[in-house]
Order: C-alpha cells, then sequence, then structure tokens
C-alpha cells in the first residue's frame, strides 16, 4: 500500500501539470479575444493581441487633395492637408508602391512638371506646383507608420445600439427558458423510469438512447422541420421548443439515469414497503437527491440553445421578429464577416448571461456528472 500511496504522490505534479495546461488552452484565446474586443480594426489587422499594448507600424497609403482644394501662395499653387490622427507617426513615405519607404519625413520629392511634395513625421503634407493642378483624383501617397497603442469601446458601443438586439435579446430568452425546463421535466420522469422500474424492452430503450447520443443533429433537421410543417407546427415558439427538446432528450436522460442508479437502493425500497406510490418516491425522493444532475443538464441545455443559430434560423425564421441574439449579430458583422473587433465585442456580450447561469450553479455541474460514474444499474 505503500508503494501505491507513493505512486500516486510522483504521479501528482503530472496531473496538476495536465490541469494547468488545460486552463492555459481555454484562458488565452479567450484572453485574446477580450483584448481584441478593445481593439479598433485597423490595429487588429496589423498586430496580433499580444502586442496590443506596444506601438504599431502599418503601412498603406493616402490620398492628397484635389484641385479644388488648391490655393494660390505667391507663385505656386499649393494643396496641403492631414489624413493622419493624433499621435500616429510617420518612419517612412514615398510616391510610388514599389518604393513606399524612399523617403523620410520632411525630405522633398521632385515630381513631374516642377511639382513638389513633401511629408512631415505627424503626416502634414504640402504639395506645389508652379502652375495651376488640373482635375482628377488625388495621388496616392505610400507611408509606414507607427501608431501608439489605442483601446476603445466604440465596439460594444456599435454592438449594443445595434437595431434589434433588444428584441433579439427576449426572443433568445423566450426560446432558451422553455427550450432548458421541457427536457428536464420530461427527462426525469424518462430517466427515473429506466433505472426503479422494471418493463420489457427497458435494455433496448437504454441502448437506443445512447445511440442517439452520436447522432448529428444536422441530419434529423430538414426531416423534423418538414414533420413540423406537415402537422401545422411551421416556424414557431412551439416548434423550436419541440426540436430542442428532442435534440437535448438523449443526453438528459442519460446524464440523469447514471445519476438516479447510483443513489442509495435502501431508500427506495424502504419508501416501497411503507407504501409510497412510484410517484410519490420519485417527487419526494428522487427529484431532490438528484438535483445536481439536474442542474448540470441545465447549464449545458441552457448554454447549447442560447449559443444556437441552425436551429433557431430552420425552425424560427429570419425576420427581424425572429431572430435571436446569434441571428442579429450575424447581420451585424455582414455577409463576409471580417469585423473581427465587432466579433469580438459580440462574443462577450453574448456571453453575458451564460457566465451568471454558469457561476450560479457550478457546484452542481463536477457533482451531477461524476454521480454514478462508479456505480450503474
Amino acid at each position: 500500500m505503500e508503494n501505491i500511496a507513493g505512486t500516486k504522490a510522483r504521479l501528482t505534479w503530472a496531473v496538476n501539470l495536465a490541469a494547468l495546461l488545460l486552463v492555459i488552452v481555454w484562458t488565452v484565446p479567450t484572453l485574446g479575444l477580450l483584448v481584441s474586443s478593445f481593439r479598433d480594426k485597423d490595429q487588429i489587422a496589423a498586430t496580433g493581441w499580444w502586442q496590443a499594448a506596444f506601438p504599431s507600424t502599418q503601412s498603406d497609403f493616402f490620398r492628397a487633395g484635389t484641385a479644388a482644394d488648391q490655393k494660390q501662395e505667391g507663385d505656386l499653387w499649393v494643396i496641403a492637408g492631414n489624413a493622419f490622427e493624433p499621435g500616429q507617426v510617420i518612419s517612412a513615405w514615398g510616391t510610388t508602391s514599389k518604393a513606399p519607404d524612399a523617403l523620410k519625413p520632411g525630405d522633398v520629392a521632385d515630381l513631374k512638371d516642377g511639382q513638389k511634395l513633401t511629408v512631415a513625421a505627424d503626416g502634414a503634407y504640402r504639395l506645389t506646383s508652379p502652375t495651376q493642378f488640373e482635375e482628377g483624383r488625388g495621388m496616392r501617397i505610400f507611408f509606414t507608420s507607427t501608431q501608439p497603442p489605442k483601446f476603445t469601446t466604440d465596439n460594444y458601443v456599435k454592438v449594443i445600439g445595434a437595431e434589434g438586439l433588444g428584441r433579439a435579446f427576449l426572443n433568445t430568452m423566450t426560446v432558451t427558458i422553455p427550450a432548458t425546463l421541457i427536457p428536464i421535466l420530461i427527462a426525469a420522469f424518462a430517466a427515473y423510469a429506466l433505472a426503479w422500474m422494471d418493463f420489457p424492452g427497458r435494455s433496448l430503450i437504454i441502448a437506443g438512447i445512447v445511440g442517439l447520443l452520436v447522432v448529428p443533429l444536422q441530419l434529423a433537421l430538414i426531416p423534423l422541420l418538414k414533420f413540423h410543417n406537415d402537422i401545422g407546427l411551421g416556424k414557431s415558439y412551439l416548434g423550436i421548443w419541440l426540436a430542442h427538446t428532442g435534440f437535448g432528450l438523449p443526453l438528459a436522460i442519460y446524464l440523469l439515469r447514471s445519476y438516479m442508479t447510483g443513489l442509495p437502493r435502501e431508500i427506495i425500497e424502504s419508501a416501497r414497503v411503507d407504501g409510497a406510490t412510484e410517484f410519490h418516491i420519485f417527487r419526494k425522493i428522487i427529484l431532490p437527491l438528484s438535483f445536481p444532475a439536474l442542474a448540470s443538464f441545465a447549464i449545458f441545455q441552457f448554454l447549447w440553445v442560447w449559443n444556437d443559430l441552425l436551429v433557431a434560423t430552420v425552425f424560427l425564421g429570419n425576420r427581424p421578429d425572429q431572430l435571436v441574439m446569434t441571428g442579429v449579430l450575424r447581420e451585424l458583422l455582414g455577409s463576409k464577416g471580417g469585423d473581427w473587433e465587432i466579433l469580438a465585442a459580440s462574443a462577450f456580450i453574448s456571453i453575458a448571461v451564460p457566465l451568471i447561469v454558469f457561476f450560479s450553479m457550478q457546484k452542481y455541474l463536477v457533482r451531477g456528472l461524476l454521480a454514478g460514474s462508479v456505480k450503474g444499474g
């Protein structure tokens, strides 16, 4: 026994190290998403989130003013301006894309027809010509600039102020709460029957439920939607509640049954000897003792339904009065989905409610998942 105990002690460091690595793997991307949610689009495109606290280097171009902006100063015609933000500093510039860093701030570039161009370190440019500038687009000025670290809450303001987000939040709550409670109610009755009641075909039903755990829900979307249309449900809240209930029941029944089979048999038998009915045993004994398992499944189901987009799109629709939060955020990102700063802010806004649910019920999660793992029936 001493050798076994010693072996466990020597392996403790490996377990702790593995747990630490898992925490890092999950925490670092979340931290990066949080940092990105406070950065603007240009900085996200230029540098990674881990460089957010340092100045960033950006290569781009801007156009000088046109002939409409020229002013006469003595014998020269001048177009002047500044397209940069305060704090942005140019380290090099050029007049062609082949040599975007050929000149330093303050240098003068000789252009055609006696024109001259100079760009200062703060981005102020001055284009001069002995004759009037002709109409046309402003010339391109290429530059390499250094931008100071910048954090903003504009991303959150844009997401929170998005049209229809408040209605989408209510729609999401309307979908999520019943779609969490209904499968729990049905699964609790089914799990008790499969755990403590003897009837023909029980083993086959349990095997079928285990098999349903590995069936992708995408396979059932179209047949189920067709069935809903045939019976008159169509795209409605009742239809999506039933869809989420069907998709969540296999895991709910499996999880609750595993927990209930681990409850002390003596309590159940004593209640039956005292004349308690199956319903009274279920309501007075099983449900109170099974609360950790019920809470753990409620967390899973709530998170799944809250973050769902596919099932909501198929069974509810895309009208403005039907969109859930994930649908509104998808519309906000646009068809190309390139607004990473909006995506990051949207992610943290959308997980606010699930985090509240998770932390309020997390003490039951591990107890509910691990119960029944040693003893099963």
